[in-house]
């Protein structure tokens, strides 16, 4: 089957190959691990059962909740697929820039910030589901297939392969691929770095798309997903990074509730920010 690529010349592709080689996701050891249990708290409070993790980049060492979920344990990643799609969608010059319009279809939905037209930046910061499923159409199944491929994403070992089985409009959406919280972290610590297969101008956008909280004391920059598992447990994530001190640290909440009806939007950004508190961030000291 022929890829519906761009056409690259082959300066091109010896530059994706390069890349492609440097493309090495992170991941903890039992010798670079901390496992803090005074973290379950945040999770017991809010009726969540869940994981979280936090890589110091100065040392390499991770301060993790739950350390089974995190490392080994997968999940449809939701809205922090837009990470990707939004990355693949430069690249491909699907999207042209992050200030590109797509057109409201005029379909009222529940949120109404989806309901006008919007860019790439705006549709990210309110985490609109129609935009992206719009980017994803035009994109195609096999050059999105080809773009998971070559970040390996979701994949177990090197050699697995992780396959678009359902529609390319919501395959991230139904379950049908998966993702750890360890990959989770270690796609936005390659992403802060420049070091995904795109063009660095692309990760750019994207990283000042998940820029929300910018002051003297600390950078902070995430997405959120909300989806519901097979079992039909709500699932919520939060994955970026925190930096004091042009000091990065990358982060991923992964939390679940049995109740589908239970309202993730507000709960992981306030779970994220009472265990970095606990941690010590916030201050301009770390």
């Amino acid at each position: 089957m022929m890829l519906n690529l761009p056409k690259i010349d082959l300066a091109m592709r010896f530059f994706f190959s390069l890349l492609l080689l440097s493309f090495l996701i992170p991941s903890c050891s039992r010798n670079n691990i901390k496992t803090d249990n005074s973290l379950g708290k945040y999770f017991e409070e809010n009726n969540v059962e869940g994981c979280f993790a936090l890589m110091d980049n100065a040392t390499g060492k991770f301060t993790v909740y739950n350390l089974d979920r995190y490392r080994d344990s997968s999940y449809l990643p939701a809205s922090t697929f837009k990470i990707v799609n939004s990355l693949i969608g430069l690249q491909t010059g699907r999207i042209v820039n992050d200030s590109m319009i797509i057109k409201w279809d005029g379909v009222e939905r529940r949120v109404k910030e989806w309901n006008k037209d919007l860019t790439m930046y705006e549709a990210f910061r309110v985490s609109a589901v129609p935009y992206y499923q719009e980017v994803a159409r035009r994109i195609g199944k096999d050059t999105m297939q080809f773009w998971l491929d070559s970040l390996k994403y979701g994949a177990k070992t090197d050699t697995d392969k992780v396959v678009i089985r359902t529609a390319v409009d919501s395959f991230w959406l139904d379950n049908s691929i998966k993702i750890t919280p360890d990959q989770q972290l270690g796609l936005v610590k390659q992403l802060y770095f420049d070091q995904l297969p795109f063009f660095k101008s692309y990760q750019e956008m994207v990283k000042r798309a998940m820029l929300f909280e910018n002051n003297a004391n600390y950078r902070l920059g995430y997405k959120t997903g909300w989806g519901f598992t097979e079992n039909d447990h709500a699932l919520g994530w939060i994955t970026g990074w925190i930096e004091e001190n042009e000091h990065p640290y990358f982060f991923v909440l992964n939390i679940e509730s049995a109740n589908r009806d239970y309202d993730m939007l507000p709960v992981r950004l306030k779970m994220l920010k009472d265990i970095l508190t606990q941690l010590g961030f916030f201050k301009g000291n770390m």
